[in-house]
């Protein structure tokens, strides 16, 4: 009999390849976490509330979440929630109270754009020799034509027929990279990519 799930290096799949029972897991999980750090976080000083929800909610979040690109939407929004509920206790903001000006004063990107953010870290580090040979054999250069286009550092986007193969890094990733400002694809460090990067996310936002 086909096993109803498989865990595998800390990410659980079904025998459809999708994560509607990861996301469940990391989301119970993290939400058990909040209201035991609630409980003490009266007590402490925000910059430790920070410390703890970076190691007990923001590390579980983003392990992995390359995975979690073109996601669907009610999966994506749960994940979202649990960052709102780690905002909101970092900074007391009450229930009812418009969340996004607090996560721009945290600087979090949203779920969404964390996930775009690894993506794409992911192929500026691959580009610079700075990332595994597994992950360098995925991505092409988009080869010139003699055109303008071939000095702006573009990849190709494989061609793909189905919502799997949409969300493959070998598809996603330059699909996500090309679609980048121009300044961004060439940056010359890998902090000064992140700080554009992040830069523009938030302005997408």
């Amino acid at each position: 009999d086909t096993a109803p799930s498989l865990h595998l290096l800390g990410v659980t799949m079904d025998h459809y390849m999708l994560l509607n029972q990861h996301v469940s897991n990391i989301t119970r999980d993290c939400f058990y976490r909040l209201h035991s750090m609630y409980k003490v976080s009266k007590c402490i000083t925000e910059e430790a509330a920070k410390v703890m929800i970076h190691s007990g909610i923001t590390s579980r979040l983003d392990y992995c979440n390359a995975l979690y690109h073109k996601l669907p939407a009610n999966l994506l929004t749960n994940l979202q929630k649990v960052q709102n509920t780690a905002a909101r206790l970092i900074t007391f903001t009450g229930k009812f109270e418009h969340i996004t000006p607090v996560m721009k004063d945290l600087h979090w990107l949203p779920i969404r754009e964390r996930i775009e953010f690894k993506l794409l870290l992911l192929v500026f580090k691959s580009l610079n020799d700075q990332a595994p040979g597994y992950l360098k054999d995925l991505i092409r250069r988009r080869q010139n034509k003699g055109t303008r286009s071939d000095d702006q550092c573009l990849l190709e986007v494989p061609r793909t027929k189905s919502g799997f193969g949409d969300r493959a890094f070998c598809n996603a990733a330059p699909a996500l990279w090309n679609a980048l400002p121009l300044n961004i694809r060439t940056s010359h460090s890998t902090n000064i990519f992140k700080r554009h990067l992040k830069t523009f996310l938030f302005r997408r936002v």
